[in-house]
């Protein structure tokens, strides 16, 4: 084994352990705004370097070690093999580790936990998939190293590139829908119809975005359900998306009451208890409106809008109770009824 080879094995050991170090020690650079996000980045960045620097400084000292020790023949082949094995996995692995670490020190400068959160949902968005679709890239690249080292792989993959007509078009009927979805999970991370907590409804279920993955989005619903839907659904699919732009929207309430049904104080009440409700209504709108005179009630409608559709869920059942707890309290004879006139003694006319 030339000099060179060694001093390049070397050289690639301490890069290795160079970046794992760094990894380790950027977390410093973080700003103290962030303290929450700072402790779970610690965490995670424990979980990740806990094995592997250790595991680069046994690599580093086998390196520099085994030139030393003069171990010729066929083990000196074995053992090259292996380092040079132990290397490119170590690539791998320190390579995943720090695309990691970058992702999560972008994802921790943009707060999701916030109420205006769309720029860090569409961040999240885009970091997750991009994270996933480099480190798929890294470990391809990493089994190729491992097995160009055999003299068998390289003849198989010469065997393979002068068939690579057949294969190609096997493999590509074969992948169809596994690439559609990849190129779909791009364009979704760049052109952004969907970002993670996004409230959606898919299929006629409300849900808010919970994973994106490269075939697949995970819809968690209100009652704690998992929709998975393929990644294409939402690129081929017409669906809603209520926090596209803003997390605002707007609910209704809808009550039937009597034709003799006073509005005015009816719409004073409403306005007091919107206000009341306070941080549900976000003071935009509150509105009562009759919608519809149907043959025996008026159908009185109610517009009020909140921050996010959590709230407007949650105000819209308040002010529906509190509403009729209203006019049973102040104004009975205001609840729908069902009339009937006597003309005469025989004679029952029912309205």
């Amino acid at each position: 084994m030339s000099f060179l080879v060694w001093v390049a094995r070397i050289g690639l050991a301490i890069t290795i352990l160079a970046g794992a170090i760094w990894g380790w020690s950027s977390i410093r650079k973080m700003k103290d705004s962030n303290v929450g996000l700072r402790d779970s980045f610690v965490c995670s960045l424990k979980k990740k370097g806990q094995l592997l620097i250790p595991f680069v400084c046994v690599t580093l000292i086998v390196v520099v070690l085994v030139p030393i020790a003069g171990i010729d023949g066929k083990i000196s082949v074995a053992v090259n093999k292996i380092l040079d094995i132990l290397l490119i996995l170590l690539a791998g692995w320190a390579g995943t580790m720090i695309v990691s670490l970058v992702s999560e020190m972008a994802q921790c400068r943009y707060d999701i936990n916030v109420k205006d959160n769309l720029a860090a949902r569409q961040v999240h968005t885009k970091v997750k998939v991009l994270q996933r679709i480099v480190v798929v890239l890294i470990w391809l690249l990493t089994i190729a190293g491992i097995l160009m080292l055999f003299d068998q792989f390289r003849m198989l993959g010469s065997t393979l590139l002068a068939s690579a007509g057949v294969v190609s078009i096997v493999l590509g009927f074969s992948a169809q829908k596994t690439f559609g979805a990849m190129v779909a999970g791009l364009q979704i991370a760049l052109s952004h119809p969907i970002n993670l907590d996004d409230v959606v409804i898919v299929e006629g279920e409300w849900g808010r975005i919970e994973e994106i993955t490269f075939t697949y989005v995970v819809v968690k619903t209100w009652d704690l359900r998992r929709i998975v839907v393929p990644m294409t659904y939402f690129l081929e699919t017409p669906f809603q998306n209520w926090t596209k732009k803003n997390a605002d929207i707007i609910g209704s309430i809808f009550i039937h009451v009597d034709y003799t049904c006073p509005l005015g104080p009816l719409r004073e009440e409403l306005n007091r208890l919107c206000i009341k409700s306070k941080p549900l209504w976000d003071g935009k709108t509150c509105v009562l409106q009759v919608t519809d005179a149907g043959p025996e009630t008026l159908t009185l409608r109610a517009i009020v809008s909140s921050p996010d559709a959590s709230s407007a869920w949650d105000l819209r059942c308040q002010l529906r109770e509190a509403l009729v707890e209203f006019l049973r309290m102040h104004y009975p004879e205001s609840l729908p009824k069902h009339r009937v006139s006597v003309q005469s003694g025989l004679d029952v006319v029912t309205e």
